[in-house]
């Protein structure tokens, strides 16, 4: 372990002086640094031709096997047989080439979507060009690697890559173990990723454990990470149940795949004590108090500003005589006021009726002015206006506490502040209704695994979300291929309560249980 972080290290100060002299001969023949242009191709050969590397590794469009190919003329004369045998070599033999696979979105090639790697080392020279011209490709979503050697030092340059490119929401690092067991810092609290696929990358219990601890504790959360791929691996019974603990406090994650692991019954009843009411531990239990009592005190400090607002609005009946005594000659002057606009109004009535209807006509508008105007005014302004003298009823308090209540972001709730159920001593949450699919085909789970999935099920099923609101907890279970009989009645019950909650159609679903289908 010394001597490869040893190793790594070493390579990794070699490229940055390589690069740092590539820069200080650029500077000296006036080179002034490249600026990306969004075309990956170009930008790519160009920043390889002046970091100095010999092959230039090609960008080219991602294959699609699934199209038919259009079918070749016959040539009788045999004319272009040795021009087609020479170019099945070629594609041979460029197959084994490093090459950069892209898929468009349109056939524009600036709006490159996806980025394929496969079978060729990642070097830190290379994640160092990478992460000059990946940022300028505005409509790059996913980035895909498929053996292509990362090691523990090499994966921090890939992660720091990860944020500068603006929409990118998956990342796919298959046949790539890691000694150091570091594809946590993949999903940690500052991730942006969306889709994380995992598959075939040796992540035992001691990777699972960090894992589990990513995707949350009791301080922290992952909240962006949707689904995870972890199938192909070597995760037993412990690495489950690290799993399941990070899944207790998480609400973020949709999908887990776990197929084609080493995981029995153990695992698979720790994994279904998270789907259903579970009981709360010591610590959380500490940790939910804590909460409370924070959420308490800030409810409190909000109080006295409220309190201010009624002193502030009350009604004239409670006003002190000082304050009634300084209203008197406002009212006063405001009578006098109103007795003499009638007199006026008169006196312009005694003109054309043409003219009148032109006043009242303009008194109207003005009148709906001064609504519009006091409509628009801020709650503390008229605040201020209520309290300089004019009257107002608990109605209009009221109206602006639910206004400014309503105006308030809607903060994500810390799942230990869920609605929560005493009994037997203990403090039970509802469980994770936010996982609606579960992968655990080709693993070791018995008829005494399915019994506690069956309870979790009936349990999702019988208590659904209140007023129909809410998630509703698994609509998909997979868990065929594992060590029971075929004609399990516990397995066939759980196919029965799953199938109305399954939004997929039915060959859709059996061809998935056929082959794990990558994320």
């Amino acid at each position: 372990m010394g001597k490869k972080g040893e190793r790594g290290a070493k390579e990794r100060t070699a490229a940055l002086e390589e690069e740092a002299r590539n820069a200080a001969r650029r500077a000296e023949h006036g080179e002034e640094e490249y600026q990306c242009s969004g075309l990956l191709e170009q930008d790519f050969a160009e920043l390889c031709a002046r970091a100095g590397l010999q092959e230039v590794p090609r960008v080219v469009l991602r294959p699609h096997p699934s199209q038919p190919a259009a079918a070749e003329e016959m040539d009788p004369l045999g004319e272009k047989e040795g021009q087609s045998i020479l170019a099945q070599i070629q594609g041979k033999y460029a197959y084994f080439r490093p090459a950069i696979q892209v898929e468009l979105e349109h056939e524009d090639p600036k709006t490159t979507r996806e980025v394929f790697i496969r079978g060729w080392r990642l070097e830190e020279k290379m994640l160092a060009i990478l992460a000059k011209c990946l940022p300028a490709l505005s409509n790059l979503q996913a980035i895909r690697l498929w053996k292509v050697g990362l090691t523990d030092l090499t994966l921090l340059s890939l992660i720091s890559i990860l944020p500068t490119c603006p929409n990118l929401k998956v990342l796919s690092l298959e046949g790539n173990p890691l000694p150091e067991r570091s594809f946590y810092k993949l999903i940690g609290e500052e991730s942006t990723l969306a889709h994380v696929s995992l598959r075939n990358n040796d992540i035992d219990d001691e990777a699972a454990a960090l894992l589990g601890q990513a995707l949350s504790s009791l301080r922290s959360s992952n909240k962006t990470l949707v689904s995870i791929n972890l199938s192909y691996n070597h995760i037993t019974d412990v690495g489950a149940a690290s799993l399941a603990n990070g899944l207790r406090l998480n609400r973020s994650l949709l999908s887990l795949s776990l197929a084609h692991n080493r995981i029995g019954d153990e695992g698979a009843l720790q994994l279904a004590e998270v789907l259903a009411p579970f009981a709360l531990t010591h610590t959380e239990v500490v940790e939910r108090r804590r909460l409370l009592l924070e959420k308490e005190y800030q409810e409190r400090c909000r109080m006295p500003q409220r309190h201010s607002d009624v002193k502030s609005d009350r009604p004239s009946s409670h006003m002190s005589n000082t304050t009634l005594e300084k209203l008197q000659p406002a009212k006063a002057g405001k009578v006098t006021t109103k007795k003499k606009e009638p007199a006026k109004k008169e006196e312009k009535g005694q003109g054309s009726g043409g003219a009148a209807t032109q006043v009242g006509g303009a008194a109207q508008a003005k009148k709906e002015e001064v609504k519009q105007a006091k409509k628009a005014v801020p709650a503390p302004e008229q605040k201020a206006a209520r309290g300089k003298g004019t009257k107002s009823g608990n109605k209009d308090k009221r109206t602006q506490v639910t206004e400014v209540e309503a105006m308030e972001p809607t903060e994500i709730v810390n799942p230990l502040l869920e609605q929560a159920e005493h009994r037997d001593g203990k403090v039970f949450l509802p469980g994770n209704r936010v996982l609606i699919y579960m992968n655990l085909l080709r693993n070791q789970i018995t008829e005494r695994g399915l019994r506690a999935f069956l309870a979790a099920v009936e349990q999702q099923a019988c208590k659904g979300p209140s007023g129909g609101k809410g998630p509703s907890g698994l609509l998909r279970l997979s868990l065929g291929k594992n060590n029971f009989p075929l004609d399990s009645k516990v397995f066939a019950r759980i196919q029965e309560l799953m199938m109305p909650r399954d939004p997929l159609p039915r060959p859709a679903k059996a061809a998935e249980e056929d082959q794990t289908v990558a994320v």
